[in-house]
């Protein structure tokens, strides 16, 4: 099948691990194909797709070919893929605006974001030239302004948005409308990994709820050590994240939890786990005779790889829906693979959805 045709705005850790896998599933076979929830999506596969635009502002990527950008500092995810072929697509500067936090001053750029001095590009003249067809947004958490102008580029360029971090956009109303009146379908928002902090919360919050018990309180923390982590040490930037975690794990029970006794928040920063995150999730109730009960899970993954193939499926989908004429926000596949989609649903339901969209039984 054609190659589907991708931009990116951010090349940090996620978009190093995408592009990685990219060219790491191209010598496997379904059997063989670990961490991917769809092989084959109606025909699209896992390296079906190419990177034709990229967008970043640190000085260390602006400039270089997208298969250099994707291994230079600040990233620090594994390596699982070395060999990645020149693609001869130069990653632009993107316009900076609250994309970058004055606090990483304080720290080492070998840790931190190093702003080039590069002229900034018109993102919806590079889009539209390079032929993309999507605009796969991995800015910062924060990046509020910059999200929005990403979200307008892709609108000016008339090209479909799949929003990867937490800012409002799909989920969004008025944003959707935006998206549905150009035709272009819209996927969001902040991604949600395969096997991840809140998916795992989700499932247990929701299990609590099926087998009867009594969900009193919890609570989820998670420290880690890539620009993310350093970046949310900002608080200020933290609110639509906190949101979108929270409001996930909170749409699985029949009754939300009061504020107080629910806190879903990254905590800290340590520079040695790199891309590694660490995950501390604690939930107490009652069972049976309300007697107490309570259960701790400690989760330690390599934060980038794991939301990858979330990804890839919310790419494939999204041509999907382009090759269907569908437009505004894809309900399934954003719920599927999105913290804060449009509309939640349990993970079951959402996977469901899904099916029925690839099959064409269900429109979005």
């Amino acid at each position: 099948m054609a190659k589907i045709k991708i931009a990116i705005a951010g090349v940090g850790n996620c978009a190093s691990t995408l592009v990685q896998g990219m060219h790491y599933y191209k010598d496997k076979d379904p059997k063989d194909a670990i961490g991917l929830m769809h092989w084959d999506l109606a025909g699209y596969k896992p390296f079906d797709m190419e990177v034709v635009a990229a967008f970043d502002i640190d000085k260390r990527k602006v400039g270089k070919d997208i298969s250099e950008a994707i291994f230079s500092k600040p990233n620090n995810t594994t390596i699982f893929q070395k060999a990645i072929p020149k693609s001869n697509v130069e990653v632009k500067k993107s316009p900076v605006l609250d994309g970058y936090a004055s606090h990483m001053n304080e720290y080492s750029e070998d840790h931190r974001f190093v702003v080039s001095d590069e002229k900034e590009a018109d993102v919806a003249a590079e889009l539209k030239k390079s032929g993309a067809e999507m605009l796969i947004n991995y800015l910062p958490v924060g990046s509020e302004k910059a999200t929005r102008h990403m979200a307008e580029q892709c609108l000016r360029a008339n090209i479909a948005f799949i929003n990867g971090m937490p800012v409002f956009i799909a989920s969004d109303n008025e944003w959707a409308k935006k998206f549905e009146e150009k035709k272009l379908p819209i996927v969001g928002d902040d991604i949600k990994s395969a096997f991840g902090a809140t998916i795992v919360h989700r499932t247990l919050a929701k299990l609590f709820v099926e087998r009867g018990l009594k969900l009193d309180r919890t609570y989820q923390i998670n420290v880690g050590g890539n620009t993310d982590f350093l970046n949310m040490l900002n608080m200020e930037r933290l609110k639509s994240k906190k949101i979108s975690k929270t409001q996930s794990v909170q749409s699985q029970l029949t009754v939300p939890l009061d504020a107080e006794n629910i806190h879903i928040s990254p905590s800290d920063y340590v520079p040695w786990l790199k891309d590694r995150k660490l995950a501390f999730i604690r939930l107490e109730g009652r069972q049976f005779g309300s007697v107490p009960l309570d259960i701790e899970v400690r989760l330690n993954c390599e934060d980038s790889p794991n939301s990858a193939g979330s990804m890839m499926d919310a790419i494939r989908c999204c041509k999907l829906a382009l090759d269907r004429k569908i437009s505004g926000a894809l309900t399934s596949i954003s719920a599927y693979t999105m913290k804060h989609p449009p509309q939640q649903f349990s993970d079951s339901e959402a996977r469901k959805m899904v099916e029925e969209f690839i099959a064409g039984k269900c429109g979005r």
